[in-house]
């Protein structure tokens, strides 16, 4: 399955962006949509079958699952 993670921050992407490389998971920064964050505009699409409950850091804003042309809120800080 496919997601884009949006963040507060820059910096924030880029750790997550390394986190998921330290998992062994195919992932890469892209500008956000601006539809899905008006943020730091950096976000990491990633795809992966293991559950995402375990990949929550705290400079994460939102993640995204994506189906065909559809983005589905799955998390949103509190």
């Amino acid at each position: 399955m496919q997601y884009i993670g949006v963040f507060f921050t820059h910096s924030g992407a880029i750790k997550y962006h390394r986190y998921l490389d330290s998992l062994e998971i195919t992932n890469e920064t892209m500008p956000v949509p601006r539809r899905l964050s008006s943020n730091c505009g950096i976000g990491v699409k990633f795809t992966t079958d293991k559950n995402i409950n375990n990949m929550i850091i705290e400079d994460i804003e939102k993640i995204f699952k994506i189906e065909g042309n559809e983005s589905i809120l799955v998390y949103e800080c509190e």
